[in-house]
């Protein structure tokens, strides 16, 4: 039987509570929201300014070193002033700047972040700080679950996606030229601090693929989530603080249910991979970084759409909805054309797949998701629909 979210989801915060529109703009409001683990359970906080407030920082485990690890491009931006609350916080703080890209969540980088901590000596007790998006997420919680057995992490993430996704749930891993995330580990941060003011510095096509896993919230979980991101997808684009703050508190939340209920992926927490299995196959069949995660997510989910409809569990209006809400926010929804059979190689490496059957997430009705196998022909026909030859990789 395939696993799916039944109607006891946490409720969503009343739609009044947002704006229709940028020019209704409000005051975001600060949020937290807890994954209940038990010993392992955490909070994530959710705000403006949360950077540069002294009790964003307080009750860490204890250490006398922190090591933050960011990229190229977020360091100039923020490693300063994430440093400078360390430092009332740990003795001595770290910091490693790795180059950006989702070629870079590779073997090479996660062995200089281990290379950097024997180098400062780092002990069992050193916290890491992840600051960045999902490929800095998933290379320091890699690092902090395998140096020395397992040190605390805080994720810090810095893009949408990484906000509403990547940084909750304690998903950590590397890519393989063969598949995505292939290599990695369950291992849970201690905290989550999402400062929704670092969103200000986001690029358009950044937060576009951000708004994808905000998207896949809606038909695998809450029906009134999704008509709210059509009605506020607007100030969503414009980065209205307001809209941006219960989007990603909304999703947290969804997430947040399914990690606690299925922390390891052995059922449930599969929905939350709505769109990923086509996602995962272009973006490792088109060279990683060629198209980011979201982009590839949005465009998976309109196929996973087709493939619901073609499975008999939603009407063909549900693609149409979906296709379009995704064209809205900015993200593609024509896959590239690498042939049935590659897509079928690469998506043979896929961690929801059972005795050799590709198993793909599907909508089995809106805001209710299942992970089921499909026939082959139907497979080709999705992807006969909505591939094309001419779709590269999305402008920058």
């Amino acid at each position: 039987m395939s696993p799916s979210v039944p109607s006891s989801v946490p409720p969503s915060a009343p739609a009044s509570a947002v704006p229709a529109s940028p020019a209704s703009a409000g005051t975001a409001q600060a949020a937290c929201v807890s994954i209940d683990l038990g010993d392992r359970s955490y909070d994530i906080h959710i705000a403006p300014g949360l950077l540069d407030q002294p009790q964003t920082w307080s009750g860490l485990p204890r250490a006398s070193t922190a090591l933050i690890v960011t990229n190229e491009v977020v360091a100039p931006l923020y490693l300063a002033r994430l440093r400078e609350r360390l430092s009332g916080v740990y003795g001595r703080v770290e910091s490693l700047v790795l180059p950006d890209g989702e070629a870079q969540k590779s073997w090479d980088s996660l062995d200089r972040i281990i290379d950097h901590l024997l180098a400062v000596a780092a002990d069992r007790k050193t916290v890491l700080f992840a600051l960045g998006g999902g490929v800095i997420g998933d290379l320091t919680g890699f690092a902090a679950a395998i140096y020395m057995r397992g040190v605390p992490f805080v994720q810090v993430p810095t893009t949408l996606l990484a906000q509403v996704d990547s940084s909750v749930g304690g998903k950590t891993a590397i890519n393989h030229p063969r598949g995505k995330n292939m290599v990695g580990a369950f291992y849970q941060p201690v905290r989550v601090v999402a400062d929704l003011d670092t969103l200000d510095t986001l690029p358009d096509r950044e937060l576009s693929a951000g708004l994808a896993e905000i998207i896949k919230y809606g038909p695998i979980a809450d029906a009134a989530f999704l008509d709210w991101i059509e009605q506020n997808l607007p100030a969503l684009r414009a980065r209205d603080k307001a809209a941006l703050a219960y989007a990603v508190q909304r999703s947290c939340e969804i997430k947040a249910w399914v990690v606690g209920q299925d922390e390891r992926e052995s059922g449930l927490r599969a929905i939350l991979n709505f769109g990923h299995t086509f996602g995962h196959a272009i973006e490792t069949g088109m060279g990683y970084g060629a198209w980011l995660h979201g982009e590839a997510v949005g465009c998976g989910m309109v196929l996973a759409s087709d493939l619901s409809a073609r499975l008999g569990l939603v009407p063909t209006a549900f693609v149409d909805r979906m296709k379009r809400l995704i064209q809205a926010a900015g993200l593609p929804v024509v896959a590239p054309a690498l042939g049935l059979n590659r897509y079928l190689e690469l998506m043979q490496v896929d961690k929801k797949n059972e005795g050799g059957d590709i198993r793909f997430v599907v909508i089995e009705g809106l805001g209710q998701a299942g992970v089921r196998s499909a026939p082959t022909e139907l497979v080709a026909e999705v992807l006969a629909t909505h591939c094309d030859p001419a779709a590269g990789a999305p402008a920058p």
